[in-house]
């Protein structure tokens, strides 16, 4: 199964970059390396087995931007999946932009209606104003823009977590049927006891699904999957403790009350992700594979384990009476359903 997703936006607005950082696992640092998009670059990346996202990351000068919306415009805008149009936050010629994106919009209308529509106000890291400020202006002009097309806007930065949040929630809308696996993640954390459980997609380590026990004083602050918010001001590193102790990071996230040690942080999926994708790069240069991760704390135990052969899955309990074999052996004998899942997901 084949999905279109169109990556499109200004010169030198960050798409290669984010996208060799997503789904090439190249860390931030190198992404100065690569030069500019010519014309549009085709790739086929392998998600989750069967599902092949068909990226075409569009290089942004006028003159392809023109050349894509008239001679080219058919074969650029007709079964896209997904649109996602990139803007830099502090650009010098926002209208220019803005008028781009609205001759966008109107050809994925007429070739692709069905389209889910994603904006991503990216470098977020460069504003010098208050971060949610600028990113509510940004937002309300690409709302005037978008008229009554349906759309998220996400702030993000290739230097923190906002870029996963920003990416798993559209590879999510890509997904056939992600609700079932949600619902049997249900289940695989009621048997758990979970206080929640995260399936990651094994390459991007982007969050497909997860599971929360909306019960437990831990989950109150959990959603489904990411929402678009401001991103946090502070991008230091952070640990798995944002399924313990709120962590001391500042944020643009109101304080959290301290009396309650079990409380989750909101940005947890994607920090989780970023961690992990950075540890698997540091076993790389070591020459040793990544397998598994448990992780035995006074707040929490956490076991990241494989879960299919294109998942992986990250178990979070409060219970310290729980032990880490009993959650290995729960995912152990999940494995074949979810197995079944998958296919039977990317098949219909």
């Amino acid at each position: 199964m084949k999905k279109k997703v169109l990556l499109m936006g200004a010169s030198g607005s960050g798409k290669t970059s984010m996208r060799s950082l997503i789904f090439s696992n190249n860390p931030a640092s190198m992404t100065q390396r690569l030069g500019a998009t010519i014309d549009v670059e085709q790739n086929h990346v392998r998600f989750l087995g069967d599902l092949i996202l068909n990226l075409w990351d569009c290089g942004g000068q006028d003159a392809f931007m023109d050349s894509y919306l008239s001679t080219q415009s058919a074969t650029i805008f007709s079964h896209v999946g997904v649109l996602i149009y990139v803007f830099e936050v502090e650009s010098r010629s926002i209208a220019r932009d803005l008028e781009y994106y609205t001759e966008c919009l109107t050809a994925l209308r007429k070739y692709s209606p069905n389209a889910a529509v994603f904006l991503l106000v990216h470098k977020m890291d460069l504003v010098r104003l208050p971060k949610a400020t600028m990113l509510e202006k940004r937002t309300s002009e690409l709302r005037q823009a978008s008229g009554d097309t349906e759309i998220i806007v996400f702030g993000t930065s290739i230097y923190d977590e906002s870029l996963y949040r920003a990416w798993s929630q559209i590879v999510h809308t890509l997904i056939p049927n992600a609700s079932v696996l949600t619902r049997h993640l249900d289940k695989l954390a009621a048997a758990c006891n979970a206080t929640e459980v995260i399936l990651f997609e094994r390459t991007t380590f982007l969050v497909i699904a997860t599971s929360s026990n909306t019960s437990s004083p831990a989950a109150q602050n959990n959603s489904p999957l990411p929402a678009a918010s401001a991103l946090p001001s502070s991008t230091s590193p952070t640990t798995l403790s944002s399924f313990g102790t709120h962590s001391s990071r500042a944020s643009t996230i109101p304080p959290q009350d301290d009396s309650d040690a079990h409380k989750l942080d909101p940005t947890r999926y994607e920090r989780t992700s970023e961690l992990i994708k950075a540890f698997k790069q540091s076993c790389t240069r070591t020459r040793e594979e990544f397998h598994s991760l448990e992780m035995e704390l006074a707040d929490f135990t956490a076991v990241l384990d494989e879960l299919t052969k294109n998942t992986y899955v990250l178990i979070v309990v409060h219970d310290t009476a729980i032990e880490t074999a009993a959650l290995r052996l729960n995912i152990r004998l999940a494995r074949k359903k979810f197995e079944e899942l998958q296919s039977d997901s990317l098949l219909t």
